[in-house]
């Protein structure tokens, strides 16, 4: 699977990807920006279990961000369930050399094009540590709205910090006028 966008391109994850992950990931500035379960460092055992849970994956919802010649980044999709099965979370970290080009902006809108087309969802949410600055930016020029700040969320290095909820909804949701529920 490939969504193109510009010279990028968000792909399926290749067992051909595990050198690039390793350099890229492999950066604290990136680790403090996403979750625990993004190690650091990063090792080639990291990258080779990583790449065993998300290679040939069935219905891709984890994405390499790659250039022309290697992966240069990574964009996941996490779909909910129960009362929230029509809601996916995504997160996304880009290599460093890569910040500033408006590639994370681009790849967020080619996702969130992507989960609207291929799930049957109404939202897609992302959070944000208070420290993000950059990540609340390409939330909001793909389109996210900040919805909440979620006081002392999240405790990250050693710091407990606040949280921002972003969403983007799709338009046009039809109201089940069954059950008395009638659009804002």
């Amino acid at each position: 699977m490939e969504i193109r966008f510009g010279e990028y391109a968000l792909r399926s994850w290749s067992w051909d990807d595990a050198p690039a992950l390793v350099r890229y990931a492999n950066n604290r500035s990136i680790w403090l920006n996403v979750r625990d379960a993004f190690p650091h460092p990063y090792t080639e055992a990291d990258a080779d279990a990583w790449l065993n849970r998300v290679v040939d994956q069935d219905r891709p919802t984890s994405f390499a961000i790659a250039s022309e010649s290697e992966a240069i980044g990574g964009m996941g999709m996490t779909l909910k369930d129960d009362v929230r099965r029509r809601t996916a979370e995504i997160g996304y970290w880009l290599a460093e050399p890569f910040w500033g080009r408006g590639i994370a902006t681009d790849a967020v809108r080619a996702v969130v094009d992507y989960a609207f087309a291929n799930f049957d969802l109404t939202r897609v949410e992302a959070y944000v540590f208070e420290w993000n600055l950059a990540s609340r930016r390409v939330l909001e020029k793909a389109g996210f709205v900040q919805e909440a700040r979620l006081r002392r969320r999240a405790t990250k290095d050693g710091k407990t910090i606040d949280e921002f909820l972003y969403a983007l909804v799709r338009e046009g949701e039809v109201f089940p006028q069954e059950f008395g529920i009638s659009p804002p």
